[in-house]
């Protein structure tokens, strides 16, 4: 059972493959905010992951981030994170991101509980 308090942490490395340049998010060599929120989304599902039952996951459905610092290229980035809310299927987190200088974000991030196969068929559904 999911309960508030849970952390999460992962860290990388800002490569031109993330910098702004690459991702159109920009035209420079920092690491792009676009990127920054994917480490933000890892960091969460991954936080969660082992306490899900059998073919259930997340999927991220609100962010609120203050992307407050550039990173360059070759600089270690990292994300914490810590769930500070549990509404039956919904959950929030507190979220924050730092290089190697400091802070570089913080804000929230809101992902619900889903059944994979019953969300998988509706998206499918689309397509037809």
């Amino acid at each position: 059972m999911l309960t508030t308090g849970r952390k999460g942490h992962l860290e990388t490395i800002v490569t031109e493959e993330t910098s702004a340049r690459s991702v159109g998010s920009g035209g420079l060599l920092v690491y792009a905010t676009p990127s920054m929120i994917g480490l933000v989304e890892e960091t969460c599902w991954r936080s969660v992951a082992d306490e899900l039952g059998e073919g259930q996951s997340t999927v991220g459905t609100k962010i609120r981030i203050d992307h407050l610092a550039a990173t360059p290229v070759g600089m270690k980035v990292w994300c914490d994170t810590e769930l500070i809310e549990v509404d039956r299927r919904r959950l929030e987190f507190a979220v924050r991101a730092y290089d190697e200088a400091g802070l570089i974000a913080e804000g929230t991030h809101e992902r619900f509980i889903i059944n994979v196969e019953k969300f998988m068929a509706k998206a499918m559904a689309k397509k037809q």
